[in-house]
């Protein structure tokens, strides 16, 4: 058990989706350290594969300012929605896709360095094409695309893929499918 203990928290920023606080924490030989937390409520990314092809997401990003190649993906921000719940939601709204079977493939911390955020990752299968649902701005102005899997593989070894929900997912997403 880590003998490093939170001692106090002062909120600096609370936002829509993420509150800033400044933590306090207790390091084992006593000594106290500071650290700046970006709490959030959590995540979930879909794996979505139609045969041999996966659905990916081209979306701008503002904190880059770039168009990033993504697998759906979005804030548990529904009070009371389980995370398969809001993988079938975010699968629907951004991609205009229902699943038949959604297996969890995982869990991961996106930047424990300085964020509390965990995403839960799932590959859905059986898809069908529902309405679309954008949620703002970005949403409204991104494109799905398929690729194979092979091709999604090569994109990230290129480093055309750089989001890092997407790199684990389809790698993850191809050893499964490969049971």
């Amino acid at each position: 058990m880590s003998e490093f203990r939170k001692v106090g928290e002062r909120e600096i920023h609370a936002g829509r989706v993420v509150r800033l606080t400044e933590s306090v924490f207790a390091a084992p030989d006593g000594g106290r350290m500071k650290r700046d937390i970006v709490h959030h409520p959590g995540a979930v990314a879909v794996v979505a594969v139609d045969g041999d092809e996966v659905v990916l997401l081209r979306q701008y990003r503002t904190p880059v300012q770039g168009e990033l190649l993504e697998i759906p993906a979005g804030t548990r921000d529904v009070a009371g929605e389980d995370p398969a719940g809001t993988a079938r939601r975010e699968l629907a709204e951004e991609a205009g896709l229902a699943c038949e079977s959604l297996e969890e493939l995982g869990t991961f911390f996106n930047s424990p360095g300085f964020c509390d955020e965990l995403s839960h990752l799932y590959l859905a299968r059986g898809l069908s094409g529902v309405p679309r649902r954008p949620d703002g701005a970005e949403e409204e102005w991104m494109t799905v695309e398929r690729v194979s899997l092979q091709e999604a593989e090569a994109m990230i070894d290129s480093g055309e893929i750089q989001d890092a929900k997407t790199i684990i997912g389809v790698l993850l997403a191809l050893r499964r499918l490969a049971r």
